[in-house]
């Protein structure tokens, strides 16, 4: 983990389909079903660097549901993780394995995971940003407070009501949270 000044803003990533290619079934993304069948998604590396160049804290905030549905292990779970973090220097992963019956409040679109990596890594939650593939990853931003960056991969399935960019992929989400880095929060939101 890198040493960073307290209240230092974050990038909030969500795992499948932003950092690694996500498996589309029936227009819905899914998570590989093992960590030889990761496959990270081009730019991914390059847009993590160049976030953590700027001084962002990086951190997986993933929803794995397939564990409490008993359709993969926790094993495979952390054995994927520990994958792309082969690839990319995270300060932390997040991983909720409650489905939406449980009704736990890490499961995304609940910001429960970004306010525990907060709390743990000193995360000025104003100062940060979500980036997701899916409605639940930028409502979850949008409730802890953060903007929020949607890659849009025209997924059969809801799409976010609001996002403050919409972008192709991750590579496209770190030039803009760049950019937006030294705008003023209260700015931001009164030109939208």
């Amino acid at each position: 983990m890198a040493d960073h000044r307290p209240g230092a803003g974050a990038v909030f990533l969500d795992r499948d389909g932003v950092l690694n290619r996500a498996v589309v079934r029936r227009g819905r993304p899914h998570p590989p079903a093992s960590a030889a069948e990761l496959e990270m998604l081009p730019g991914a590396v390059d847009a993590c660097e160049m976030l953590r160049a700027a001084g962002f804290i990086l951190v997986v905030v993933t929803n794995q549901p397939d564990v409490a549905r008993g359709t993969q292990s926790q094993v495979e779970v952390e054995a994927l993780n520990h994958e792309v973090r082969r690839h990319v220097p995270l300060d932390g992963v997040y991983v909720c394995p409650h489905d939406d019956g449980d009704r736990c409040p890490c499961r995304k679109p609940r910001p429960g995971l970004l306010v525990a990596a907060a709390d743990d890594h000193g995360i000025d939650l104003t100062a940060s940003f979500m980036v997701g593939d899916r409605w639940r990853d930028i409502d979850a931003g949008r409730a802890a407070g953060c903007r929020t960056a949607f890659i849009d991969y025209g997924y059969d399935e809801r799409r976010p009501r609001w996002a403050d960019v919409v972008v192709g992929d991750l590579s496209e989400a770190a030039h803009w949270i760049c950019l937006m880095q030294s705008e003023p929060r209260e700015e931001l939101r009164a030109g939208l």
